[in-house]
């Protein structure tokens, strides 16, 4: 990305535009795209461009920027494609101010995201720093995880904040932004769950969608699986990709052939799972797929992390339901041993299949907003 060409986004197609929408990774661009098909619905004479993926295009925004072809992970990675951030920040702030979009609808990618937002407010283009883009965000960065004081800057820069799970209103309740739960995106009718439990089913395997995460991720998945075959309990397994890179990336690996490899968006059903503490992660429990979370990453990402989240889990329904959901193994603790042990009681334990369900029923309760408002209402009501 380095050695990229200057970035230019193009002018938008046919006339003024009345909302940008600035998504980053996959799942950034799915979730972008459900607001964006919900606000269309509601006010079908929307003119919407975006920075984000063809989930979004296909919603009808007009895709100034595929930014799903970049995924990074670690601290490393974002310091070595620092110049192409610092590029996009620049050259969205400044396609901004030549087109005057009435708002912009910020998601997720908290990292690029609120710098955009904080430069609009000091050149004077947003309405927080006297201008006329009112700047909107929806799914809120982790504050209650980690640097916390983020929140009062985003009170400065941002008009209006929709989040997704009910506790995050109460994390801005000292900072005068407009803050409104909107209901989990998994949780909305038209949400086509990617998983679903089946004691019958096959293993599955979710080492994440990021190329670096997938190097570091895969290999200790595969070898608990292969731990667990030697053990004598024969199953299959499948492991979801999300694009050719990765499948080639995984192929790489020399998988048994008891692993398939499958692409996300077609259905799978499974007795047990093996994931990251991804987004994979959050549709398998809100499935009630038994399992466990194995993480790794590099050294340097790993002590910065330990030193600034200030949360005991690392998987987001661990963390809602204050209790191991998923049970974690980090680094070195993701070991052969301990996740095919993790998959013998999952396969084995009718109790730990119970359990796993009801604790998704929990989780599903609490991720509805209970006057049924969603995210495209909320935007609906902030675009001028």
């Amino acid at each position: 990305m380095t050695g990229s060409p200057p970035l230019r986004l193009p002018a938008p197609d046919g006339g003024p535009v009345d909302l940008l929408v600035v998504a980053g990774e996959h799942s950034g661009d799915e979730h972008a795209a459900r607001m964006v098909a919900g606000l269309l619905g509601r006010r079908p004479g929307l003119r919407i461009a975006a920075l984000g993926g063809p989930r979004l295009a296909a919603a009808g925004a007009h895709l100034l920027y595929d930014r799903t072809g970049l995924s990074v992970v670690g601290f490393g990675e974002v310091v070595r494609n620092f110049p192409f951030f610092r590029a996009l920040i620049e050259e969205t702030v400044r396609w901004i101010g030549r087109h005057h979009p009435k708002a912009v609808c910020f998601v997720d990618n908290s990292g690029v995201n609120l710098r955009i937002a904080e430069a609009l407010r000091e050149r004077g283009l947003s309405a927080k720093g006297g201008g006329t883009v009112r700047t909107l965000y929806y799914i809120s960065p982790q504050i209650w995880a980690s640097r916390a004081g983020r929140r009062f800057d985003m009170a400065r820069n941002l008009d209006s904040l929709a989040v997704i799970f009910p506790f995050e209103v109460g994390c801005y309740a000292d900072t005068g932004l407009e803050v409104e739960f909107v209901g989990h995106p998994f949780m909305a009718q038209d949400y086509a769950p990617p998983v679903a439990s089946d004691p019958s089913g096959p293993v599955l395997l979710l080492p994440g969608s990021r190329p670096k995460a997938v190097g570091l991720i895969a290999p200790a998945l595969l070898a608990g699986f292969a731990e667990l075959s030697r053990s004598g309990l024969e199953r299959n397994a499948v492991i979801l990709f999300p694009s050719e890179a990765i499948r080639a990336q995984l192929e790489g690996l020399g998988l048994p052939k008891q692993v398939t490899l499958q692409k996300t968006g077609r259905p799978v059903a499974a007795s047990a799972v093996l994931t990251s503490s991804g987004t994979m992660s959050m549709h398998c429990a809100l499935a009630g797929i038994p399992g466990a979370i194995a993480y790794r990453t590099d050294v340097l990402t790993y002590l910065v992390a330990r030193w600034l989240v200030r949360v005991p889990y690392l998987g987001i329904a661990n963390i809602l339901l204050g209790e191991p959901m998923y049970p974690e193994f980090i680094q070195r603790a993701a070991n052969p041993p301990a996740l095919a042990g993790q998959l013998s009681l999952c396969l084995g334990d009718l109790s730990r299949r119970a359990r796993t369900s009801a604790q998704a029923a929990e989780l599903r309760a609490m991720l509805v907003n209970p006057a049924g408002v969603t995210e495209a209402d909320w935007i609906s009501r902030n675009v001028p």
